[in-house]
């Protein structure tokens, strides 16, 4: 059902593709958008138990999109340097694939909390309560994870760098 990797060589374990989405600081949702347009969106996220979480607005093209199509692809860069003086450059990275769907009430407090401990960590709890409490004036989406694949340059895992 999903491509194989025409670069197998720069492939990333499954590990490191998971490590990947676990300590991104961001990543990119695709979506089929209006009229056949493609919709890549950046997103902050949370990623537990082979599900990625997002927040959105009550309404807008994202949620439009889900309801018009739930397949969608996450893209999360770990690393990119470029080496000018070898017309390249070293990367790495993970695209996540699966289904999205809209959070049921009883899951958003749970993908809120986990979007917290990711941004902010060490926030006040009595400010983090307050914040928490305005569950329902977001949505919850939440993408489960059909395949995941990884890449790198051939010179990081060449090296070592990354596996």
């Amino acid at each position: 059902m999903f491509r194989e990797m025409r670069r197998v060589k720069c492939a990333l374990k499954f590990e490191t593709a998971e490590k990947i989405l676990r300590e991104g600081e961001f990543g990119v949702l695709a979506l089929s958008g209006d009229d056949g347009y493609n919709y890549a969106v950046p997103l902050n996220y949370a990623f537990a138990d082979n599900k990625i979480y997002f927040h959105s607005a009550l309404t807008g093209h994202k949620l439009d999109a889900i309801k018009n199509n739930d397949k969608v692809s996450f893209c999360v860069v770990a690393r990119h340097e470029v080496i000018a003086e070898e017309f390249t450059s070293y990367y790495a990275s993970a695209i996540a694939f699966g289904k999205i769907r809209i959070a049921e009430e009883v899951e958003k407090l749970h993908a809120l909390e986990l979007l917290a401990d990711k941004y902010s960590p060490n926030v006040d709890k009595n400010l983090r309560d307050r914040e928490l409490a305005r569950v329902n004036a977001v949505k919850i989406m939440i993408l489960e994870i059909e395949h995941l694949t990884g890449k790198a340059a051939r010179e990081l895992i060449r090296d070592g760098k990354i596996s």
